[in-house]
Parts: C-alpha cells; structure tokens; sequence
C-alpha cells in the first residue's frame, strides 16, 4: 500500500489517517539519518518489518511517498 507522508522535525509523533501519515521525529534530515528513523517509526506502528517499508518518492522532501508491504 502506498501512503502519502508528512514530515515534521520538532516532535515526536505518528497518526495515520487512511493513506495518509503524519509524522515527527527528532532525528535532524542529515546523510539519510531522518529517512531511516522514519521508515523505522513506520514499520513499528504498523507491525510490519522494516525491509518492508520503503520511500517511493521525496527522499530529499518533507513530503514522501513510501510503500508498505504485508
């Protein structure tokens, strides 16, 4: 499934609204660290492993695109 996310970085959160996720993390977006916390955060909430989450689209941008498979 793929979900429409938005990133914030002043606190920490995660609500998922149908396909789309907003999240806050604390980690600052330097070499990918913001990336990995996100896709970690992601896997935790839905249960999932992380190599099952994965950014599509906006790598480099507060809004992605990531994919989750079952």
């Amino acid at each position: 499934m793929l979900y429409k996310v938005s990133v914030s970085f002043h606190k920490d959160h995660i609500e998922i609204i149908g396909d789309y996720i907003e999240i806050g993390i604390m980690v600052k977006p330097v070499k990918g660290e913001a990336n990995l916390e996100i896709l970690k955060k992601i896997a935790k909430h839905l249960g999932v492993p992380k190599s099952n989450v994965r950014i599509v689209a906006g790598e480099k941008s507060r809004d992605k695109i990531v994919e989750v498979t079952q």
